[in-house]
């Protein structure tokens, strides 16, 4: 079991500037602002706030550092950006921005050159790499558009490359599991968070308070960072803006429902302290 003190990330993807959730990263629904969310999150006891750009490679736009400026500034939790970063240029103006990391991918898996100069140039403890793993026949493959492409390396050997290369941290996707709430890729993130010493942080699956539970103890990990698990209950803190954001009717049934005392990262830090899990 993993015995250091345990992150627990909201994953926020951004299309637009408005948050967004879909299923495997597809079929993607606008939830609201998202700065609203991160800040709801930063004061409910969350450790990090992940900001990702979800078209950015797909466009080639990096549209972000509005939002993260807006964002930093009450922001109390280290924030970590990323889509769309391209050059040292994007990853500079991310952290003037307010950034305290950013997350690279597509340029990496172009050039591992650019990784090594990113890390020699902004620090280690700066620069974390996306792996988002896709599970196809029992074969596992990675992509750097959200999942719409295939590319055929071996997320491990992968991982060990990116490790080699300086990188601070692994963020860790599996594209199968995510947004479908049924639990994470053990096997997977078993194998990545044991075969590198640099901190993983587990994505994709996060459905109860149990499958997080059973990612940490089963695995290496250093973080678990969670999307829709946490934002289609927070949605319902929010007043709607009807005419201004999309699937207002979808919106509205998950606020029949509606929790004005919810806190559920504090009653995910409860639990897993319950279980013996290192939690800030």
């Amino acid at each position: 079991m993993n015995k250091n003190f345990i992150r627990i990330i909201p994953k926020l993807d951004i299309k637009n500037g408005q948050l967004i959730k879909g299923i495997n990263l597809e079929g993607l629904r606008v939830l609201g602002d998202p700065y609203n969310f991160a800040n709801i999150y930063s004061k409910h006891g969350a450790d990090e706030i992940s900001y990702v750009d979800n078209v950015a490679t797909l466009y080639g736009t990096n549209n972000l550092n509005k939002f993260v400026a807006k964002t930093a500034k009450n922001l109390r939790i280290p924030l970590s950006v990323g889509g769309g970063l391209r050059s040292h240029k994007d990853i500079e103006n991310s952290l003037v921005s307010g950034a305290d990391k950013v997350c690279v991918n597509s340029a990496v898996v172009k050039n591992l050159k650019f990784l090594k100069s990113s890390v020699k140039i902004f620090g280690s403890s700066t620069i974390a790499v996306i792996i988002e793993c896709i599970r196809l026949k029992n074969k596992y493959f990675i992509s750097t558009s959200n999942g719409r492409d295939l590319i055929d390396i071996n997320p491990i050997n992968w991982a060990k490359k990116i490790e080699d290369c300086g990188a601070g941290e692994i963020f860790l996707t599996s594209v199968n599991n995510e947004g479908l709430r049924e639990g994470f890729d053990i096997n997977l993130t078993k194998k990545i968070s044991k075969s590198v010493s640099i901190p993983v942080v587990a994505h994709g699956g996060a459905g109860s308070f149990d499958n997080i539970l059973k990612v940490i103890r089963q695995t290496k990990i250093n973080g678990v960072s969670i999307a829709s698990f946490l934002h289609y209950d927070y949605v319902n803190i929010f007043k709607l803006k009807k005419g201004k954001i999309g699937n207002y009717e979808f919106l509205e049934n998950l606020k029949k429902n509606k929790n004005k005392n919810l806190n559920k990262i504090l009653e995910l830090k409860k639990f897993l302290k319950r279980n013996k899990i290192n939690v800030r």
